[in-house]
């Protein structure tokens, strides 16, 4: 007999999840695939949540066409922090004559090493690992485990579309649709539960025209992407880009801008950055400072720029609906280091506006001449 594990956070669970699952059976010839969510994983704090069960019963949802899928509540039922050896060792003792396999993705054989009581996983169950991620650092990864452990990875070379999690997360918590990245019984249940949803900043979406709204969405998705590595939750990462733009249309006389005032000498294009963390706050009632301050400099810069601040300024610059020159450059930058990439960004701002003779303002150059230095 064989049996694989297919473990995750399945947060949610997302079509390519069912493609591995359908392509794994039918590589390993396996006769039961069990698909594991976890409770807790100790790599995925801080990602915007739902209930487990929540989770677990999407999961029943997307893998019910596959008759050797099996959705168990191991690890939902134990609790606490899903360490994979704990759920090795339980299936181990269910099925102590069969041949076990652990699906893992490219990624995580790369980070395979660090987990905790590798040799443990390996004493119980062969790693499948999906050949999904760029080929060499997949091989590199895989030769690189084999070594170290003296153990044979087996290949599933499974080829599918690249879906984030995050993005239909992102998507969701913004009441979009996100129905062409899970199945259709899973999009239903999310929306019929409410799952992810903030609530609070969804009026936003109808103070923005459609191509700004769409610009917003692709900065939300952007920032959560990339808000552990501010060590910035994931909620307040969306929070923070769905609102950075909500004043761009507002006139002056808008009873939303009520006693707002703008700093003296701010050219015209930069004042929804300020108008914008007033609404943000006076509208939105948001009181989280680190939010408040990322959108007050979105557009400028400063100088002492928090981390999640140079987040937003670069997800706004960068996001993949913009196509100026240099803007490969600076998305390569932005993958390998931030404050790096800010300080190149400014550059670029610098130099455009000189270009073109347009004013520049004083927050923009002292921005830089502080990241120069950091």
């Amino acid at each position: 007999m064989k049996v694989a594990v297919f473990g995750g956070a399945f947060n949610p669970v997302h079509r390519e999840h069912v493609h591995l699952a359908r392509l794994a059976v039918k590589e390993l010839k396996l006769d039961k695939i069990i698909i594991m969510p976890s409770a807790i994983s100790p790599h995925k704090s801080g990602k915007l949540a739902v209930d487990f069960w929540h989770r677990y019963e999407c999961c029943r949802l997307a893998f019910g066409d596959i008759p050797e899928a099996e959705v168990s509540n191991y690890e939902l039922t134990k609790g606490g922090v899903s360490y994979t050896y704990l759920t090795c060792e339980h299936i181990a003792k269910l099925y102590p004559d069969a041949q076990r396999f652990l699906i893992i993705g490219g990624d995580m054989l790369e980070s395979f090493p660090k987990w905790k009581n590798p040799e443990k996983i390996l004493s119980l169950f062969t790693l499948a690992a999906c050949a999904r991620e760029e080929k060499n650092s997949f091989s590199i990864a895989a030769k690189r485990v084999e070594k170290l452990f003296t153990c044979k990875v087996s290949i599933i070379p499974f080829v599918g579309e690249k879906v984030s999690s995050t993005a239909v997360r992102t998507l969701a918590a913004l009441d979009e649709d996100f129905s062409g990245y899970v199945p259709e019984k899973v999009c239903q249940y999310i929306k019929d539960n409410g799952l992810y949803v903030i609530k609070d900043v969804l009026p936003v979406r109808e103070m923005l025209k459609r191509s700004r709204w769409e610009h917003t969405l692709r900065v939300a998705i952007m920032c959560a992407e990339n808000a552990s590595r501010v060590g910035l939750e994931e909620r307040r990462a969306i929070i923070m880009a769905a609102l950075h733009d909500c004043a761009k249309y507002l006139s002056s006389d808008s009873p939303y801008l009520k006693g707002f005032s703008c700093p003296d000498g701010t050219s015209e294009p930069v004042i929804h950055q300020y108008s914008g963390a007033y609404v943000a706050e006076h509208t939105f009632k948001i009181d989280d400072q680190l939010i408040l301050d990322a959108i007050r400099y979105h557009t400028t810069g400063r100088a002492n720029m928090t981390d999640a601040g140079i987040l937003l300024y670069l997800c706004d610059m960068l996001e993949d609906g913009r196509t100026f020159d240099g803007v490969d450059f600076l998305r390569g930058l932005f993958k390998e280091d931030l404050k790096l990439c800010f300080k190149e960004a400014l550059y670029h701002q610098v130099r455009y506006l000189q270009s073109t003779g347009a004013r520049m303002d004083g927050l923009t150059l002292s921005a830089y001449e502080w990241i120069k230095n950091v």
